[in-house]
């Protein structure tokens, strides 16, 4: 039987696994460039299952969750350097969509 976490279970193995080190997390700065990274290198393998975009023979096969869990790993690492709780930062972006995009978009119920 598959555990399930919670994003604070999530921040808080990304912290004990940080915390083994004595560099620590890196500076916010470096960290956006560690997001920047990860995140082109989904959009690449996103361009090459689904886009115009075919690998190269010469390309190794990487999956979309492994990219997308390095992409997670790093956002964890910069909401724990700074001290945010990712729960707390989900809970207030749900609320903000359910109330300023209420009605944007068409419900299923309403088709």
């Amino acid at each position: 039987m598959a555990v399930h976490k919670t994003m604070k279970d999530l921040q808080a193995d990304v912290d004990t696994y940080i915390g083994q080190f004595k560099e620590g997390y890196f500076s916010p700065l470096a960290m956006l460039a560690r997001l920047t990274e990860e995140l082109g290198e989904l959009a690449r393998e996103v361009n090459h299952y689904y886009g115009e975009k075919p690998k190269k023979s010469s390309e190794t096969e990487k999956a979309i969750e492994e990219e997308l869990g390095d992409l997670l790993f790093v956002l964890i690492c910069m909401a724990n350097a700074l001290k945010v709780d990712l729960e707390d930062a989900h809970d207030h972006v749900m609320d903000k969509f359910k109330t300023r995009d209420s009605d944007r978009w068409t419900r299923i119920e309403q088709e």
